[in-house]
């Protein structure tokens, strides 16, 4: 039972320090868009509108 236990230890250290490390690669900058497109308002999402009656 204690062999488990510091087998399961184990594991955990090891997913977490992979998770940690960036294992999918080095982290990149994120590319900037030209000032021209930054500018203005952008809107996104959802909009309802409607009315709700209890009977």
């Amino acid at each position: 039972m204690r062999n488990v236990t510091i087998l399961v230890a184990v594991v955990v250290v090891v997913v977490l320090l992979l998770t940690g490390c960036g294992v999918d690669g080095a982290p990149q900058r994120p590319v900037e868009k030209p000032l021209q497109q930054q500018m203005g308002v952008t809107l996104s999402g959802d909009a309802r509108i409607g009315v709700s009656a209890q009977l």
